[in-house]
């Protein structure tokens, strides 16, 4: 499908439309635009969420939602849309309604609709053709007053801006190993370079790894006949206000090395990339959007595959900052590549410093499939990003640190080991073992974002699909532009 987007001033009844989408919140169908109340009742329709009812004839869609929250919206459109899609209506308009806050209405209308009707139909032979739909937004009963159309106008941009690139992530993510390989991703990152202002993009290829001291990163990838790739795009506006660096695990494939994963859990390991996808997005968005901040995404692309070369359990490595590392499992690769590049995003001097990584099965065991492990020093700014999820719509938990688990990374031969000695906490000691290898002046500005649960998911879940979901994308930049709208107050 293919959205545009209009908003208007005029009433609901004065536009001509081929088809209305109405709301529903109260459970008595009480509010002027339902119409229809006798037969909706006689369909056995309550108005819950995520309830849809189309009444071709009537030219009514009506949809549940449980509240006006940003994130009920997001799901209602969707529902809608995805409900219109194999019609042939071509021009669809919807109310605002003098519960809703009018901006976070708009916002959660567009960001639904986009990410919600998002399709990935690259390796399919039969190609469908995308229909063309016009959403029209009328202002009538918004509650803020005055919202001018400017406003409304420059709020559905921004919405706009962060679905796509939420959706640019997805299609990273969801194309197959040898089509995004390392070197492939490098070339995505700088044909977007150059399609941004204020956008530079460096690629570093084997032996910038070897100048850099990077071992760990390196041992990762020499199996592979596609060699590694060190990605780093940097946003740079004048007179930027804060430097935000954002470190992404850039797994394009993950075998398991020789510690070889069961066949089972081979299948989505395209997904092991996911925290590069994002943190490219991330930079996008704040592009397009003019952040006024110095933003950096950093991503270590490599496949961890099997061959004469493989770096193999008991090596000991070697990363930028002289740490050694104990290999006691190859499977855990993604927090050696990500050691050398957090290495490297120390040297930055960042104020805030994020990795986000496909990192642990064992965050999901914690949080389940579709929730963020939120990791790091700084109670204030985990605080900060935490209250952003209402905005965002992103489930992050938290998950404390302690001395006890630092223990278990305990090695006899080396530093440290790259697994715990235990099972348990698995989530937590992979993030402290990351914490080697942020430099001490910026442990406090760091945290680290375990995005295994909902960055790749079988089966479609609210307004997400199955396959890549963009996570940490619509969370980083709704975090970004909260700190701007904080400090003009």
């Amino acid at each position: 499908m293919i959205l545009n987007f209009d908003i208007t001033e005029k009433k609901v009844s004065d536009i001509d439309a081929d088809i209305e989408i109405v709301f529903v919140v109260d459970k008595n169908f009480s509010h002027k635009w339902v119409e229809d109340e006798e037969l909706l009742t006689t369909l056995g329709f309550k108005g819950e969420s995520e309830e849809v009812c189309f009444l071709p004839e009537k030219k009514k869609l009506y949809v549940g939602l449980d509240s006006f929250d940003k994130d009920e919206v997001r799901l209602a459109i969707s529902k809608a849309l995805n409900t219109l899609k194999k019609t042939e209506f071509k021009t669809i308009k919807i109310g605002s309604y003098v519960d809703a806050c009018p901006v976070s209405y708009i916002k959660g209308l567009v960001e639904g609709a986009i990410l919600g009707t998002y399709e990935f139909y690259m390796y399919k032979s039969e190609k469908k053709d995308k229909k063309e739909k016009l959403l029209l937004i009328s202002l009538e009963d918004a509650r803020e007053v005055p919202l001018s159309l400017d406003h409304a106008k420059k709020s559905l941009q921004e919405a706009k801006t962060i679905a796509e690139v939420t959706n640019n992530a997805k299609t990273i993510v969801n194309q197959a190993p040898d089509d995004m390989t390392p070197e492939k991703l490098a070339e995505y990152a700088k044909n977007l370079a150059e399609s941004l202002d204020d956008v530079e993009c460096f690629v570093g290829d084997e032996e910038f790894l070897k100048e850099q001291k990077m071992g760990a990163f390196l041992a990762v990838s020499r199996a592979s006949r596609h060699t590694p790739r060190f990605i780093h795009l940097t946003y740079k506006p004048k007179d930027a206000k804060e430097k935000f660096v954002f470190v992404g695990k850039g797994l394009t494939y993950d075998s398991g090395g020789l510690s070889l994963k069961p066949s089972d859990f081979m299948v989505t390991m395209k997904s092991d990339k996911s925290g590069a996808a994002s943190v490219i997005s991330v930079l996008e968005g704040a592009a397009r959007l003019k952040l006024p901040f110095e933003v950096h995404a950093i991503v270590g692309a490599c496949e961890n595959m099997i061959g004469g070369d493989a770096y193999k359990p008991d090596d000991v490595l070697v990363a930028k900052n002289g740490k050694t590392i104990e290999i006691r499992n190859t499977d855990a690769e993604g927090r050696l590549v990500l050691a050398d590049c957090l290495c490297y995003a120390s040297e930055l001097k960042p104020d805030y410093l994020v990795d986000m990584a496909t990192l642990t099965g064992a965050c999901v065991v914690a949080v389940g499939e579709y929730t963020v492990g939120l990791m790091g020093h700084n109670s204030k700014i985990k605080h900060d990003v935490l209250k952003v999820s209402k905005h965002s719509g992103e489930l992050f938990a938290t998950l404390q640190f302690n001395r006890y688990l630092k223990k278990l990374l305990k090695s006899q031969v080396a530093d440290i080991s790259n697994i715990a000695s235990s099972r348990y906490g698995g989530a937590i000691t992979a993030a402290l073992f990351l914490d080697n290898f942020v430099s001490e002046d910026v442990k406090d500005k760091w945290m680290h974002w375990d995005i295994a649960g909902p960055a790749y998911v079988e089966k479609a879940w609210g307004y997400n699909q199955a396959g890549a979901s963009g996570a940490g994308v619509r969370q980083a930049l709704y975090w970004m532009s909260g700190k701007l709208s904080r400090k003009k107050h």
